[in-house]
């Protein structure tokens, strides 16, 4: 055997190196590779904490402004209810519940956009016409009681005619003119959309638009 070994000892020696060299190297590969994983981890989390969160800019525009209306009359549950300024007549009347069998709403402009503090009453059939229309006027007025505000100038998105008729230039006809208008395209956004009315022209306005406001 003692022979053997001094023979060999040599290859032995070589051999043993070789393999010492291999199993450092392998050591050595991982020990790289777990510290290189280790880091790129470390700067994704730095990443994540330090960006901002992408909000889709739909949920960054502002909300509808909510507002307050009562419901009265021929509707199945009357009471008061919250609404998005941005519904209309028919929304509210179907928040109550919807019409009862005896509902009259053929003076409803269902497609008026809804106010806060407005009341919108729905008449039945056992009410005759002048009622009706009495109603409807009453309606009208209590929408109405703050068409007017502190520097005293008149709403025209929410005047009566007979408010609107007190304005310089205005009788019943434009007065009328004026509240179909914002029933059909809705309400006024600026004092100078007043000019859209039929029968409003430059000179009319020029005399109207330090006395009227749309807020």
């Amino acid at each position: 055997m003692q022979p053997f070994v001094e023979k060999y000892k040599k290859q032995v020696t070589i051999l043993g190196s070789v393999l010492a060299v291999i199993v450092v190297y392998f050591f050595f590969i991982q020990d790289s590779s777990n510290s290189a994983t280790i880091e790129t981890i470390d700067q994704n989390a730095l990443a994540t904490i330090g960006s901002t969160p992408n909000i889709p800019e739909t949920e960054m525009e502002d909300t509808p402004q909510t507002i307050i209306v009562d419901v009265k009359g021929a509707v199945k549950f009357p009471g008061v209810y919250t609404l998005s300024e941005e519904q209309r007549i028919i929304d509210a009347i179907e928040a109550a519940g919807g019409y009862t069998d005896d509902a009259n709403p053929m003076l409803i402009n269902h497609a008026q956009k809804l106010q806060d503090e407005m009341v919108v009453y729905i008449p039945n059939s056992s009410e005759d016409a002048l009622e009706e229309m009495e109603l409807f006027l009453q309606m009208t007025e209590i929408n109405s009681t703050s068409s007017g505000n502190s520097s005293g100038k008149i709403n025209i998105n929410k005047a009566a005619e007979s408010e609107l008729t007190q304005l310089p230039g205005i009788g019943p006809s434009k007065a009328s003119a004026i509240i179909q208008h914002r029933s059909e395209q809705g309400n006024f956004r600026t004092v100078e959309d007043l000019k859209q009315v039929t029968g409003i022209g430059d000179k009319t306005f020029e005399q109207l638009k330090d006395l009227i406001d749309v807020k």
